[in-house]
């Protein structure tokens, strides 16, 4: 991974702007805290899955996030091993906490939790 004097210009512009977005800012952050699935996120920013979709395929195709098919699942989370990484961990630690809708999602018996 490297540190974030070393990422170019050229690489980290891009991905800032894909962050510029609410939603995939709040993704991200939401990521920080564990994998998630497409129907968790589609709960929680009351978006159809298709739009849902967009925002994370664009995530995925920066390399900012992995993607992982399990069964009809398809989960997400950060991807650590993208030489962006330390970009998107710095921006994401001046974030409020994401945990509490992650929270709310399993009171509610929303969250999907894998034991495949």
């Amino acid at each position: 991974m490297k540190t974030l004097q070393e990422i170019p210009i050229e690489k980290a512009a891009p991905v800032l702007k894909l962050l510029g977005d609410k939603t995939r800012l709040t993704m991200l952050a939401m990521l920080y805290e564990g994998e998630c699935c497409v129907c968790e996120f589609t709960e929680i920013f009351k978006m159809s899955q298709p739009s849902i979709s967009q925002h994370l395929r664009k995530l995925r195709d920066a390399g900012v996030v992995n993607e992982e098919r399990r069964g009809q699942w398809v989960f997400y989370s950060l991807n650590k091993d993208n030489d962006l990484y330390a970009l998107a961990e710095s921006i994401i630690m001046q974030l409020p906490s994401q945990i509490g809708k992650l929270e709310e999602l399993e009171k509610n018996g929303n969250r999907v939790i894998w034991c495949g």
